[in-house]
């Protein structure tokens, strides 16, 4: 406890006698107490004194009485010395010898206490025994006699012959008496003092603390608010100028306080005027925001119908430019006809844009969260865009850091977007030099990993007075910029909200007329499941590659990738070197890697692959150049593997661990033979002839038979009256729409379980939602890709159709759609968990009969995130409960009934597992065998 808190318990008043009365109190029992007991000492000391006075002189004289055995001569000698000091000796005894009672002055019943206990010869002087309030003295008696001692003998300290001892007891009484005596007079002056210091400290109250009482009194009513409260009378001293200071005080606060009151009443009166405005304001900012949801609302809308209504006729553009391309037709139509096409996918990409942008800006972009292989996807998505580099002959290249996992979980499709984004806006504007994509691992945790990616280009430059504007809607370096190289300027500021969506960090460093680096951090998961095949890559072990490739940041990221594998190569970069290590090599070389750049014409092109091919059994030519005709007639045929740069490291070891055979190279383009239609029945619903007539048409090519009607009503006539395999409903139709002609089909027709495919412009992710959630199984977005329409076909024809288990335990719909929609993918990921499944529940019970706290909660982590991705709703809730209560410290006993029933979900989901497995596998392989996949 702080003692400053117990000091403010106690009055001043308290405190003054405390210190006055506590000192005065003290010294005076410690100067009485020293001067009593130095008496008492005094006293002792005199008693001795007196006692030694009497005994030496009797024990010289005893000699003659004891030598001469004089009895009576004795005993009237030491009766003679206690009737001179009757009040102070109480008994004289003389003993001899043989410490026998020789005389004593008269008869004591307790002579024997005078007796000396101990050996004669121990006694060589007087000594002293305190006895109750007696004083016993002894005094040895020795022989001095000129017979028996020389002249000079001193009996204290030489000694004699020992005669015996003379003993005489004091009376003490009269010393106690005295001892009282001093006590009392010492008691009694410190009781004087007390009472005189009584008085000057009740003096001191009176002219001090009770003046400060009164201040104290004072200062509290002032504290209370009672401003008027005064000290009146004169005081001493400081206390004088304290009360006429504390009176001043109050004058002053009285003063202010009136003060305050008056610029409080004026505060209140303001701020009633304040409340008033800012409840004019909010209602006015009520109002705004009304209708800035109702111009949402109605944006919303604008966006829906403007997707829709630019995408109906762009779908019947694209649609019918690709059928018109399947006729004959001369090189110049096909030229028209791929211009056509090739704008309105343009066109299209714009509206995209603006659509993405529009949900960015509104939040309602909904980021999914699937794995996905980090190298796959980038190199898919660089391949899309390579063309464009090598239309302008510059050189791309991707290099991937070793130590960067390739198993991530995120939104594949938004990260491809991104990086399309990045790169083709260097691709734009770099007319001469390179675009490297640079991905290196920033930092990695147990569950996530962040990215780093730098697209490097040697292009125009961004002048650093329009570096601010530059991720701005709508806006570009300046205004030369979209004349000469086009676009919306919304590919940045779309790919800034992505990355700052996903929880990254975006930005550039830029020099005009030296190029421009764009950099962006992405958090991503870490995948718990491998995505792809695995290849066996130890065994390009010691392989020995001639590599030649001019360029050098390809030469260094290809380099840095054969060294990875421990092969042994033998680079060059200059023609002459080359040609120079295949005239002189002796042993063939297991791979040889050739760029198509550095040859001076085809003529040497063709000598350096033949001389090449003798060198090697697997002759690789990594091929980027423009001139098609030259990839034709003289590269393929002469070479074993042709490689389209930026070569992704999984496709470049997979073409040297299998080479193609020779029927696997690519033959000349010849026209492709019609496959056989599947006997289906299809209803087709759209009001737009132009998009009914293209819908049938594809579908044509597809099904036997296709029943295309313009109308809702129409559709549930149809519908009413025959079965269906499948139906392509329209959404936006006049009279009944597409969403209650599926309701009215669903409830009282011949296609209640008939899967229905919305075929819609509308690209907004609610109306998505809506499309889905009315009864419709599945959703096609204009403008219609034939390849999309195929898969939806054999998607949902083809269909599993499980009965022997519960959906909530195993949804394969739901164990596809986290795979991205790949069979293959979900097949893999249920097999992996099947595979966990017994150790997953030996641990599990083992840690629960042992109430293994931290061994429960890493397992049902581990369980929880494999059954994120494999179609488990129930087990995936069950984890998440139980994962949650661990998190919260409960004991492992408490959730025994969770447990039991996750372990029983789990038996259930094996079951169901082995099933679908056995029932898809082989679906999935005869699909392969029949080239469906």
């Amino acid at each position: 406890m702080n003692p400053v808190n117990n000091m403010t318990k106690y009055s001043l008043r308290s405190w003054v006698l405390v210190l006055a009365l506590a000192p005065t109190i003290l010294v005076g029992i410690l100067l009485g107490s020293y001067f009593t007991i130095n008496r008492f000492y005094e006293l002792e000391d005199t008693l001795v004194e007196q006692g030694s006075n009497i005994i030496e002189p009797l024990s010289i004289a005893s000699e003659i009485g004891l030598v001469a055995n004089d009895r009576e001569a004795t005993k009237r000698l030491l009766a003679a010395a206690q009737l001179n000091k009757s009040t102070l000796v109480k008994s004289i005894a003389i003993f001899d010898a043989n410490n026998q009672l020789f005389v004593t002055s008269h008869y004591h019943k307790d002579f024997e206490i005078m007796r000396y206990k101990e050996a004669l010869s121990t006694l060589h002087k007087t000594e002293i025994e305190h006895v109750g309030d007696s004083l016993i003295l002894r005094t040895p008696i020795f022989s001095t006699g000129p017979s028996a001692a020389p002249a000079n003998y001193d009996i204290q300290t030489d000694g004699g012959q020992l005669l015996g001892y003379i003993s005489i007891i004091i009376n003490k009484e009269r010393a106690l008496l005295e001892q009282h005596r001093a006590a009392v007079a010492a008691f009694i002056i410190v009781l004087i003092g007390v009472q005189l210091n009584l008085l000057f400290t009740f003096r001191l109250v009176k002219n001090v603390t009770q003046p400060i009482t009164e201040m104290v009194r004072v200062v509290a009513k002032i504290r209370e608010g009672k401003l008027d409260a005064r000290l009146d009378g004169n005081l001493i001293g400081e206390l004088d100028l304290l009360k006429r200071g504390i009176n001043a005080m109050a004058g002053s606060l009285s003063e202010y306080h009136d003060e305050m009151q008056q610029n409080i009443d004026q505060a209140t009166s303001d701020l009633r005027e304040t409340l008033e405005q800012i409840e004019i304001q909010n209602v006015e900012l009520d109002l705004a925001k009304k209708r800035a949801l109702e111009a949402s609302r109605i944006k919303s809308e604008f966006l829906a119908n403007m997707s829709h209504e630019l995408r109906t006729p762009l779908n019947g553009v694209i649609g019918f430019a690709r059928q018109l391309v399947k006729t004959p037709l001369h090189s110049s139509q096909v030229d028209y006809i791929k211009t056509i096409e090739r704008s309105a996918t343009n066109l299209l990409g714009i509206i995209n844009d603006i659509l993405d942008f529009s949900k960015l800006e509104a939040g309602k972009m909904v980021l999914e969260n699937m794995p996905f292989g980090l190298r796959e996807t980038i190199g898919d998505t660089i391949t899309l865009i390579s063309g464009s580099a090598q239309a302008k002959g510059l050189e791309l290249v991707v290099d991937i850091a070793p130590n960067v996992p390739d198993n991530v979980n995120g939104d594949a499709m938004r990260v491809c977007q991104i990086i399309n984004n990045l790169v083709g806006n260097a691709i734009k504007f770099t007319d001469s030099g390179s675009v490297m994509v640079k991905i290196e691992l920033q930092s990695q945790s147990e569950e996530q990993v962040v990215l780093r990616c730098d697209v490097v280009d040697t292009g125009i430059g961004i002048d650093e007075s329009q570096q601010d504007f530059l991720f701005q809607a709508f806006g570009q370096a300046d205004s030369s910029i979209s004349r000469r190289f086009g676009g919306t300027g919304l590919g940045l500021v779309i790919t800034k909200r992505l990355v700052n969506q996903m929880g990254g960090q975006i930005g550039f460093t830029s020099s005009p007329e030296k190029g421009s680096n764009f950099w962006f951090s992405l958090p991503l998961g870490l995948g718990q499941f491998q995505i792809g095949d695995s290849l066996p890559l130890e065994k390009l072990k010691d392989k020995t590659i001639l590599f030649y490739e001019p360029r050098v940041l390809t030469h260094a990221v290809l380099s840095r990738q054969l060294n990875q594998w421990d092969t042994k190569v033998t680079h060059h970069q200059h023609i002459p070197s080359l040609l120079t290590t295949l005239n002189t090599a002796e042993a063939p070389y297991d791979y040889v890697l050739l760029s198509c750049h550095g040859f001076s014409d085809s003529g040497q092109l063709v000598s350096t692959l033949n001389l090449a091919k003798t060198k090697t059994d697997c002759l690789v030519v990594l091929y980027d150049c423009q001139e098609q005709d030259a990839l034709t007639q003289f590269i393929r045929p002469n070479a074993d593997v042709v490689l389209s740069l930026p070569v992704s490291e999984h496709q470049l070891a997979r073409n040297l661990l299998y080479p193609p055979m020779e029927y696997d190279i690519i033959a000349p383009v010849t026209v492709a033979t019609p496959a056989a239609r599947q006997s289906l029945t299809v209803l087709a619903v759209d009001d737009n002839f132009a998009n009914l007539k293209l819908i049938d048409t594809l579908l044509s090519e597809l099904v036997t038979t296709v029943i295309a009607v313009n109308s809702g009503d129409e559709a549930v006539k149809q519908a009413k009256t025959r079965t269906f395999d499948l139906i392509f409903m329209d959404i936006q139709m006049p009279g009944t729409d597409g969403i209650s002609a599926t309701k009215q089909i669903r409830q009282g027709s011949m296609n209640r379980n008939t899967p229905i495919i919305a075929v819609t412009a509308h690209a907004i992710a609610e109306e998505r939602e809506l499309i889905l959630g009315s009864g419709m199984d599945g959703y096609l977005p204009k403008p219609i890709d034939e390849e999309a329409l195929k898969d939806v076909i054999h998607r949902w024809i083809t269909r599993p159709k499980f009965t022997h288990f519960d959906l909530h335990t195993l949804n394969w719909d739901l164990c596809l759609t986290q795979a991205n929609h790949k069979a293959d993918l979900a097949l893999d990921m249920l097999r992996m968990l099947l595979d966990s499944l017994p150790q997953t529940v030996t641990t599990i019970q083992t840690a629960l009969s042992q109430n293994d706290h931290p061994v429960m909660l890493s397992t049902i982590h581990k369980l929880h995130g494999a059954s994120c991705y494999c179609g488990v709703p129930t087990t995936q809730r069950l984890c998440q409960e139980i994962e949650s209560a661990l998190k919260r410290e409960t004991a492992v006993e408490d959730l025994e009934p969770e447990i039991l029933e996750l372990l029983d979900e789990l038996t259930k989901v094996e079951s169901a597992a082995n099933q679908v497995i056995s029932q898809l596998s082989a679906e999935i392989t005869d699909d392969q065998k029949n080239g469906l996949l």
